[in-house]
């Protein structure tokens, strides 16, 4: 027995106590291969799972290197069962690998011959493989390499895709560091994802993931498609990549709801990628419209279906997915492992905030208490109703007013699920609305006044949870949210964690109803940001 800070249990479990001297050492190495589950006050519960444990393999740490962290952190001996199903679980990636045979073409390899029999007797790869050309070597359907790592990740064998990649029409990109340069993370993401051929980069919001892109670019100077949530964010793309690199604006295409071009540099929406037309996804004709050497895909985890499921056809296609959490509500991580690539990169938040590149930030849950009337309307509605009884309590507006005082002299977000609460908030504080009606000029014209300073406060919906840039918020407040969703946690708070140029800590509030499901839902939210070493201040409205 050990003094340290990680419980290690034989159901998969890893209890790590936060008040211990190593707890944010060790914090850091099993946040590589585990998920956080729980993050109450003292002691966090992770789990470790099969793709956890995949995707640390994909991004180059071995079994040996994961079981040194348990056994160094554990403060009991750890269940020699559970070591060796670890190093077992990371042994299955990569044991089957997919080539390019220069007389087969694309082919699946193992030198485990009962690995190779099992698999091609396995009905979810029916109709997937051919020809067996000798012990260790089957024909692959070249139309089927991304359904079949879907399929091989799904029986427990995911395949590590060595077969290579085409490259694409050739066009010059060169990033242009005048009075600038690319950070020593941001060049390791790039060149991990460019030489893994396809994956994810993890790195908060605020830390350059586009930069991290046009990086990517200059890598494989070819025509690069690029896949962003909104025509807001394909703009600041476009301005960005202007600003950064070689590249013009006669070279930089938009294809969205508003405008339809296809030129080197493309940047298109997921929303008009899966607008159907008479049934059909009319747009998605768009990856074959050139033969593109690159496809970036911003905001990975909010991937929508049809888009996975043309990327299967495309697998000899370099990809490369941004993100700031590899978390999605659907669960589909699995696909995004499979479709688009394992990680490739991940930079842990702290870290990136110790070297001054996002800001630091102070996270506070209020609590407010509902009124009687309200409480005994919240206990008599049905159990869907809840949420938004709870959530958009106007009890909170009076807790809004207070915060806005306090941070007179600062920038602030204040954010929010439902319409009609925004609605009455922004006419209340009078501040503008941008809700997903808002025109996109419109939002343009609010979003530049903000970051002018002309406005100190605006009030947005989610459609401002991803790829905005708004470096001068100092200050977000959180009055509702997407049930308990995680994802959405890290995009939030990422609003206000560009770095200040006065050093100044952000400040991230969340006003929470107790005693309901309001506050069920804000914890599960905040597991993330605890995983990334946030911590959240608890306080009562009445304290302001």
């Amino acid at each position: 027995m050990t003094d340290g800070p990680l419980i290690v249990q034989s159901d998969h479990t890893l209890l790590l106590e936060i008040d211990h001297p190593q707890a944010q050492e060790c914090r850091r190495e099993i946040a590589v291969f585990a998920e956080l589950e729980r993050s109450p006050e003292h002691v966090h519960t992770y789990r470790l799972t099969k793709l956890g444990l995949w995707n640390a393999r994909a991004a180059g740490h071995d079994a040996e290197a994961i079981v040194d962290t348990l056994v160094r952190f554990s403060r009991f001996p750890v269940s020699p069962a559970l070591l060796l199903d670890v190093t077992d679980t990371v042994s299955r990636y990569g044991r089957l690998t997919l080539h390019n045979h220069p007389a087969h073409g694309l082919v699946l390899v193992s030198h485990d011959r009962a690995v190779l029999t099992e698999v091609q007797r396995h009905k979810k790869t029916a109709g997937m493989l051919g020809a067996q050309i000798d012990d260790d070597t089957v024909v692959v359907h070249p139309s089927e390499r991304g359904r079949l790592k879907q399929a091989l990740l799904a029986i427990g064998w995911p395949a590590d895709d060595l077969a290579g990649y085409v490259d694409g029409e050739h066009h010059p990109v060169a990033l242009e560091q005048d009075g600038w340069e690319l950070r020593e993370y941001q060049q390791q993401a790039a060149e991990n994802v460019f030489h893994g051929g396809s994956g994810v980069v993890v790195l908060p919001c605020g830390a350059g993931k586009t930069i991290v892109g046009a990086a990517a670019m200059a890598l494989a100077q070819a025509t690069t498609l690029i896949l962003v949530t909104n025509t807001v964010a394909a703009r600041q793309w476009r301005d960005e990549l202007i600003a950064r690199t070689s590249l013009t604006a006669d070279e930089i295409g938009e294809y969205s709801g508003e405008v339809k071009e296809i030129r080197p540099v493309t940047i298109a929406t997921y929303q008009i990628l899966t607008s159907k037309r008479k049934g059909v996804y009319a747009h998605l004709e768009l990856f074959d419209a050139r033969n593109w050497g690159l496809i970036i895909y911003d905001e990975v985890h909010l991937l929508p279906a049809p888009v996975f499921r043309f990327t299967a056809d495309i697998q000899s296609r370099r990809r490369v997915g941004l993100t700031a959490t590899l978390v999605r509500e659907d669960g589909r991580e699995s696909d995004v492992f499979s479709l688009i690539g394992p990680k490739r990169f991940d930079a842990p938040w702290r870290d990136i905030e110790a070297q001054g590149y996002i800001a630091p930030a102070d996270c506070c849950e209020i609590r407010v208490t509902l009124p009687e009337s309200e409480r005994m309307a919240y206990a008599l509605s049905e159990p869907e109703d809840r949420y938004r009884l709870a959530a958009a309590s106007p009890v909170k507006t009076d807790v809004v007013r207070r915060l806005l005082a306090q941070h007179a002299d600062d920038p602030v977000l204040v954010i929010g699920q439902y319409l009609d609460q925004l609605e009455e908030l922004a006419a209340d504080l009078d501040a503008p609305l941008i809700t997903g009606k808002t025109p996109t000029r419109e939002r343009q014209r609010l979003f530049e006044a903000f970051r002018a300073g002309e406005l100190r406060v605006l009030v947005v919906s989610k459609v401002a949870n991803f790829s905005i840039d708004l470096p001068q918020a100092r200050v977000a407040i959180q009055v509702s949210g997407t049930f308990g969703s995680r994802q959405e946690e890290a995009q939030r708070l990422g609003r206000v964690l560009r770095p200040k140029t006065d050093g100044a800590t952000a400040h991230f509030y969340t006003v929470v109803t107790r005693d309901t499901v309001d506050a069920d839902f804000a914890a599960h939210r905040q597991r993330f940001l605890a995983e990334q070493g946030y911590a959240y201040r608890i306080m009562d409205a009445a304290d302001l």
